[in-house]
């Protein structure tokens, strides 16, 4: 992506990917207590792997924002929308311009899954629920732990399957 040039292109696939991020987050994921397992971080991938980090963080954290006002699942805290935005950033400073490998996907999902998902959305919900980091912590661990290769299949299956045959 040129630097300085957004263009129709850019927005339509863009939007395209922040509403089924909203979709596979909100109504395609399954909920157990405060652990949700949902695929909305696909679309961001996708957008991480074609145009890079600054628009698959504004991406994601638009599709945070849509479906939280659109299909509200409890209260509305921005630290997700943040947590949100990092995801973007890490998968398109991880991703973009480089080939998708199993080793490169499973880096990234590590690191969205234990720093953010694990460490900062944890920290984000004990504001929210009150209980402590530690509790929480250990309950999500495992969720954490096995979501790390599986994203990293979904990744590059994603990029294999769906965006080598659409370039």
């Amino acid at each position: 992506m040129n630097k300085n040039k957004i263009t129709t292109e850019i927005l339509v696939v863009t939007g395209f990917m922040i509403a089924l991020s909203v979709v596979l987050s909100k109504l395609i994921s399954i909920n157990i207590s405060f652990l949700r397992v949902g695929f909305g971080f696909l679309p961001i991938a996708v957008l991480a792997i074609m145009y890079g980090p600054v628009i698959a963080a504004i991406g994601y954290g638009v599709a945070d924002l849509l479906g939280a006002w659109l299909l509200p699942t409890g209260t509305f805290f921005p630290g997700f929308t943040v947590s949100a935005v990092l995801t973007g950033l890490i998968f398109g400073w991880i991703l973009y311009k480089k080939e998708v490998t199993f080793m490169r996907a499973l880096i990234a999902s590590a690191i969205v899954c234990l720093a953010v998902n694990l460490l900062l959305n944890t920290w984000w919900l004990t504001f929210l629920i009150g209980k402590g980091f530690k509790v929480l912590l250990a309950s999500r661990a495992v969720k954490e732990i096995v979501a790390i290769p599986v994203m990293a299949v979904l990744i590059v299956a994603i990029d294999k399957y769906v965006l080598k045959r659409i370039k």
